[in-house]
């Protein structure tokens, strides 16, 4: 990486916040990609390259901030001297994972795509590195919570984003085998009853935690099972359109983001698995240096994604089952 001269370089201006939760006017606006800033005759890195923050000045150290995190008097950089973001890191840094050069199509060859994917999540694994899924209800839907929850099982997923309707519809689909009041198989419940996603929701409910229901045997397969069984860190954030919503929904979306920002750190590899809220909500908290894929079956999911500034994210336009069920086959 090659920044400007030191020696003809202009010192970034600081400025200190007026206030709680207020940045100084004309303050840097940040991308996700790296961010270096010359302060005190060196240049610093920013500690997390996130977009839509500020920069802050701690300690002679370089930090990230969201405006809900500014403390009145903090030193925050404002202008456009001093700052250099550069790309070519995160091109170096994604070098070798072929499965990142392959633009969004829904004509390119799925297999050979998801298979160099596979190939990157055992490395990652076997590594001991993070990889996060963020998922949505579409999972279940299509009967596919078998096979996110055999990955979970398998160990190739460390963390999970998702909403109250993943992790809802999955527990309805453990209980009833029912999800949206569909049976899912033959053996479904069928003609019985209406809402068995809210009975579902109670039974979690009067449990305490998904975490008690697993204990107590009232849930014992899916996708929120193997989290709970294998220890798997997860983030369930709110919406104003949930159901319910179940006990460990955050409904606090600035407490979501913040718990987001902290189950990222040590991530190498997010799967963003058919869901268009969540996907774009975690690509605006992660560096650009994280590696990324997109998978919906609607290209405006993977379009809208990268016009929002996640745009080193590499989508695939296909089925969220056919996807999942392939993916398992390679691991």
């Amino acid at each position: 990486m090659l920044l400007r001269e030191e020696s003809i370089e202009k010192e970034v201006e600081l400025k200190e916040a007026p206030a709680d939760g207020v940045f100084p006017e004309g303050f840097y606006v940040t991308t996700n990609l790296p961010t270096y800033v010359y302060y005190n005759n060196s240049w610093l890195k920013v500690d997390w390259s996130e977009m839509d923050c500020g920069i802050a000045i701690e300690n002679g150290q370089a930090i990230s901030k969201s405006i809900n995190d500014v403390d009145a008097g903090d030193l925050i950089v404002v202008g456009e001297y001093g700052i250099e973001t550069v790309s070519k890191e995160v091109k170096e840094e994604q070098e070798g994972f072929g499965f990142m050069t392959s633009a969004t199509s829904s004509e390119r060859p799925k297999n050979k795509l998801i298979k160099e994917l596979a190939a990157e999540m055992e490395k990652i694994r076997n590594e001991g590195g993070k990889i996060l899924v963020v998922a949505g209800p579409a999972i279940i839907h299509t009967d596919a919570a078998g096979e996110l929850a055999d990955l979970i099982k398998k160990g190739y997923i460390n963390v999970l984003f998702a909403g109250n309707a993943l992790a809802t519809h999955d527990i309805e689909a453990a209980i009833y085998n029912t999800s949206l009041d569909c049976p899912l198989s033959e053996e479904g419940i069928k003609g019985t009853g209406h809402g068995f996603h809210l009975q579902a929701i109670n039974k979690i409910r009067l449990a305490g935690s998904i975490k008690d229901a697993v204990e107590e045997g009232i849930l014992n397969s899916g996708i929120m099972y193997e989290i709970i069984k294998n220890d798997v860190d997860y983030v369930l954030a709110g919406s104003i359109r949930d159901d319910g919503p179940l006990p460990d929904v955050v409904t606090d979306a600035i407490e979501a983001q913040n718990l987001m920002r902290e189950k990222l750190e040590g991530v190498e590899l997010v799967l963003m698995l058919a869901t268009m809220l969540h996907s774009i909500a975690t690509g605006n908290l992660m560096s650009a240096e994280i590696k990324s894929v997109c998978v919906d079956i609607n290209p405006a999911t993977i379009t809208k994604l990268a016009d929002r500034g996640t745009a080193q994210s590499v989508g695939m336009v296909t089925d969220v089952e056919l996807f999942l069920k392939t993916l398992n086959t390679f691991l």
